[in-house]
């Protein structure tokens, strides 16, 4: 029986044994199964999500939930460099920033399994640096639910920031998820400012009888050019972007303070200038000093020199960066 049902079997062409095969595969399979996938990846994310807002994750993880499909869901994921020995200051300030965001977005009324947040650190997913041939942190990068990320799913850190709300803006614009940014309250500058207002207070108070400091000039002068090397060094383009300290390569640990571009600048970058704006003033004092005074000769030819040695130098500091950050500027003094 058995022989005859292989001759029968044998005989059969090759549509006739694709059709019989088609009805004894369960409709569907690899249909439910993905689904099946689908869901568990879902319901994992949103398990991870429930305990903390940012899920942290290896090279495994990351392949899994983040890279492989199926996948209907968008993915925030934030590369950075956390460990105390990669010494990565603007790392921990970006990560404030972003779990600052991620908490908005988890205890919001509009939370929901569209759209995670996830970090992965360099010596936790090293491999996933590699993969995607990542040479800085940190980094922020959307994969949306479908397809590849795209140029623009890549923040512009350097240009933009890493403050919660331009973050949330371009989330807004890669997901159509809107995130209001919810910033645990923060009394520090009122207190400041209240201790300021107190010590000003109580020095006009002991002064009463004698208040005609307020008529010195010297004073007035020293204040407003305070204000003056503030706004020069871009202090309020950094309080609206809110842009890193440095940068640190996480690869070979190399730290920048000067940014490469004209369109964006580093914290410490306004630093030095305000530092190399003050001792070019500073030089121009002592250059003014020396040639309106009546004193000794040799006293004002001394300070004449130390003006000169003083604008001349950090002019030149001043200008090499300029140099740097308007590449093709064809100008330079003493300092290339």
């Amino acid at each position: 029986m058995a022989s005859v049902w292989a001759k029968s079997f044998a005989n059969l062409s090759v549509p006739t044994l694709f059709f019989l095969l088609l009805i004894c595969l369960p409709p569907g399979g690899g249909q439910k199964k993905k689904e099946n996938l689908l869901s568990e990846k879902v319901e994992q994310m949103m398990e991870w999500s429930s305990r903390r807002s940012v899920v942290r994750m290896n090279g495994d993880k990351f392949r899994r939930f983040v890279k492989a499909p199926p996948r209907n869901y968008s993915v925030i994921v934030m590369f950075t460099a956390l460990q105390p020995q990669r010494q990565c200051s603007v790392c921990r300030q970006a990560n404030e920033e972003y779990q600052v965001l991620a908490n908005s977005w988890r205890y919001s009324s509009a939370f929901s399994n569209k759209l995670f947040f996830t970090v992965v650190d360099y010596d936790e997913g090293a491999d996933v640096f590699q993969q995607l041939n990542m040479n800085s942190a940190p980094t922020f990068m959307h994969f949306p639910a479908k397809g590849k990320p795209k140029r623009a799913d890549t923040f512009d850190l350097q240009r933009i920031g890493f403050a919660s709300e331009q973050l949330a803006k371009w989330i807004a614009d890669r997901t159509d998820v809107q995130i209001r940014v919810f910033r645990p309250p923060n009394y520090s500058g009122t207190i400041a400012l209240a201790l300021l207002v107190s010590l000003v207070g109580g020095l006009l108070y002991l002064r009463r009888n004698n208040l005609e400091f307020i008529y010195n000039k010297t004073g007035w002068a020293m204040a407003a050019l305070c204000v003056v090397f503030a706004m020069t060094s871009g202090q309020m383009w950094n309080h609206i972007r809110g842009p890193p300290y440095a940068h640190k390569n996480p690869q070979n640990g190399q730290v920048s303070y000067i940014h490469g571009s004209s369109q964006a600048q580093f914290v410490a970058e306004s630093h030095i200038i305000l530092l190399l704006n003050a001792a070019i003033t500073m030089g121009m004092v002592l250059l003014n000093e020396a040639a309106t005074s009546k004193g000794d000769v040799g006293k004002r030819r001394i300070i004449c020199l130390v003006g000169l040695g003083l604008v001349v130098f950090f002019f030149s500091f001043l200008l090499s960066i300029f140099r740097s950050k308007y590449h093709g500027y064809p100008y330079s003094f003493l300092i290339k």
